[in-house]
């Protein structure tokens, strides 16, 4: 990366061990990626902290399910230990980040994330490992969640905790996770489950971009935790060769992308760090569904850098699980309301 970029703009304050841990994850990735598009798979196993499934921990327990072995498709459920009630709780379908390049859901700052977001939102959450780029490009990663998806569906409820409630099931992911989450929605639009019901999106910091350069990226291209040489690469090893940062996968509302105004897209929130240089494509994001009339909300944290929820330390991890928690009981409550009135439809019908 050219040196006259600016340094970073107003960041997010971090505890000490993260100002000091992030600098050297950030260098140690740099040199994982190869100038011949190749990924020292060796080098970043002696920095991945992975963790086995469990016995309950932290309020949550954890078991894995292999989907397909051929193509290490697989994903972890989190279950919490115990709910205040007796009511049906939803299922949160979900893609970790990573650049599609690094990462699984037994890596340590995903499972404890994952525990989190099952514990505080009172969800089964599934965290599905993909095929990862340079090795597996476009498509891969989609075909793998929708595949997931698909595999869920199908699974006889017994594989599932009797609480599962399949008629509420949310799709979310975090950065290039959040991008497999949009594509994921957008493939299952016409697809017709038996009993899943996808009724919300939660798009944390989605990777989205193209050839065009935004404020942001330029302002705050230099974070330890996704910088725009990185970013660049990261388009570079998961797109087909010879596309550029306007294919559809990438630039999903421009030229190339799908007309969103066609596809059945569920309520949606989108989460947005003020401090990431993915901010101004996350809000094209947002203003892209909002003109299509779908239904979206957008939460920006000013000073939040790319990541910032894998930080426990941080208030704005607590407040994008509060929002997120919000976010599915309005949908749950509007969910309720659609089927109340089917009921008195088909009272004053049978009058």
């Amino acid at each position: 990366m050219a040196d006259d970029h600016p340094p970073l703009q107003n960041p997010q304050k971090l505890p000490l061990k993260y100002r000091l841990i992030l600098p050297l994850l950030s260098f140690v990735s740099h040199k994982c990626l190869r100038p011949n598009m190749t990924v020292n798979r060796s080098l970043i196993s002696l920095f991945e902290s992975k963790v086995s499934s469990s016995s309950p921990r932290d309020g949550v327990f954890t078991c894995d399910t292999v989907i397909d072995p051929s193509r290490n498709l697989w994903f972890r459920l989190f279950v919490p230990s115990s709910t205040p009630h007796d009511l049906p709780i939803p299922l949160l379908i979900y893609f970790h980040g990573g650049g599609f390049v690094f990462f699984s859901p037994d890596f340590l700052s995903f499972d404890t994330l994952c525990r989190k977001l099952a514990r505080e939102l009172q969800a089964i959450v599934v965290s599905v490992n993909y095929r990862l780029s340079p090795e597996h490009r476009y498509p891969s990663q989609y075909e793998d969640g929708f595949d997931a998806l698909k595999f869920i569906d199908d699974l006889d409820s017994s594989a599932f905790p009797k609480k599962s409630d399949f008629g509420r099931c949310f799709i979310a992911g975090d950065s290039a996770g959040g991008n497999i989450a949009h594509h994921v929605v957008v493939r299952s639009s016409d697809y017709n489950f038996k009993k899943v019901k996808i009724r919300g999106l939660i798009a944390i910091q989605p990777f989205f971009g193209g050839e065009e350069r935004t404020e942001s990226e330029i302002r705050f291209g230099r974070s330890p935790t996704l910088n725009l040489e990185r970013a660049d690469w990261y388009w570079k090893a998961f797109l087909p060769d010879g596309a550029n940062r306007n294919h559809g996968a990438a630039h999903v509302f421009g030229e190339d992308g799908v007309n969103i105004s066609a596809v059945k897209f569920p309520a949606t929130l989108v989460i947005v760090g003020g401090s990431d240089q993915l901010r101004d494509w996350d809000r094209k994001y947002y203003e892209w569904l909002k003109k299509a009339g779908k239904e979206v909300e957008l939460v920006e944290y000013p000073k939040a850098i790319h990541g910032f929820y894998v930080i426990s330390e941080l208030p704005e991890t607590w407040l994008l699980i509060e929002e997120a928690k919000n976010f599915i009981e309005k949908v749950r409550s509007s969910v309720n309301h659609e089927w109340n009135g089917i009921e008195d439809d088909d009272r004053s019908h049978q009058m």
